[in-house]
């Protein structure tokens, strides 16, 4: 055995890793000892390993993955059966953590939403909302439709969509910036049982001389008419589920369950309107049988 082996107790305080986290590195591939003895089986670390041993710890202590972990670590380490040119190896473990920097990013922005929300709930109670009972027309829209990969990206999904309407209908003769008519009303729908993957759909409202022309880049459809609970939202987007809650709670209590997909009809212009004072009203259409025994109570109004 080399005079400058280290034992992995030695090695350990060193490092300033435990024995467990350097036997968890080794069989994990990340840092395997310089020499095993056969006979005790005992495993010995060379100093210049320190090196790397310290960066793993350091980190694991950002909470980067072990997988990245080894992508770092092991970016200067090409065997000569497989060379890369210079650099290569680097820019490949920039690429890792900069990913792992986005996904930080994006947890960090979910909790501050998280703890907005609950503020709003600590000072006013849980959620609750007027809810009335509407006839809606159907529309004729142009809209597109993308999925969110998780709850936690419906807000930056919508918000693409919503950009991206906008953006086509600057070369359609309808209202909004620079076409010379009215506001254009956009709606967004959402599944109301919201799975891993959520779809999402953005659309905006045209008016009927168009006939079949469409924005560029967009699809018509209809959206149905019908008889809707709807509650007023008042305050920021991403504060839009507490208000949603109340109506799926006024719908539950009633014994209805939703016949289709939230409807969110953006009222304010978010250019213009700070957060706080945006209008948004939520929008559920009722089952059919409901309808008849609101319009025959007349407690129904018009949208």
């Amino acid at each position: 055995m080399n005079d400058d082996l280290l034992s992995i107790g030695q090695f350990a305080r060193l490092s300033r890793l435990s024995v467990k986290q350097l036997r968890n590195y080794a069989d994990l591939g990340l840092l395997e000892p310089a020499w095993i003895d056969p006979d005790s089986g005992y495993r010995y670390y060379r100093a210049g390993q320190a090196r790397a041993a310290l960066s793993i710890g350091l980190l694991r202590s950002l909470d980067v993955p072990l997988a990245v972990v080894a992508t770092v670590i092991g970016s200067g380490a090409a065997g000569p059966e497989e060379p890369e040119e210079p650099g290569v190896g680097d820019r490949r473990a920039a690429t890792a953590l900069a990913r792992v920097r986005d996904d930080l990013e994006s947890e960090l922005a979910r909790r501050r939403r998280t703890l907005r929300t609950l503020e709003r709930i600590l000072e006013g109670g849980l959620p609750a909302a007027e809810v009335s009972v509407v006839r809606e027309p159907p529309h004729r829209v142009a809209l597109l439709r993308d999925v969110a990969a998780s709850p936690e990206h419906v807000g930056a999904v919508t918000s693409a969509g919503v950009g991206r309407l906008l953006a086509a209908l600057r070369s359609f003769p309808l209202g909004g910036p620079g076409s010379g008519g009215g506001p254009v009303r956009l709606i967004g729908l959402f599944p109301v049982d919201i799975d891993d993957a959520v779809p999402i759909t953005v659309a905006a409202v045209l008016p009927e001389r168009h006939g079949d022309d469409r924005p560029p880049g967009t699809r018509l459809d209809i959206l149905p008419g019908g008889t809707f609970a709807r509650a007023v939202h008042v305050g920021p987007y991403d504060q839009i589920p507490l208000t949603a809650h109340a109506l799926l709670a006024w719908c539950a209590e009633r014994g209805h369950r939703p016949a289709g997909p939230l409807r969110e009809v953006y009222v304010s212009d978010p250019s213009t309107v700070p957060p706080e004072g945006l209008v948004t009203h939520l929008m559920i259409p009722l089952e059919e049988m409901y309808c008849l025994e609101v319009r025959g109570s007349g407690r129904v109004s018009d949208g």
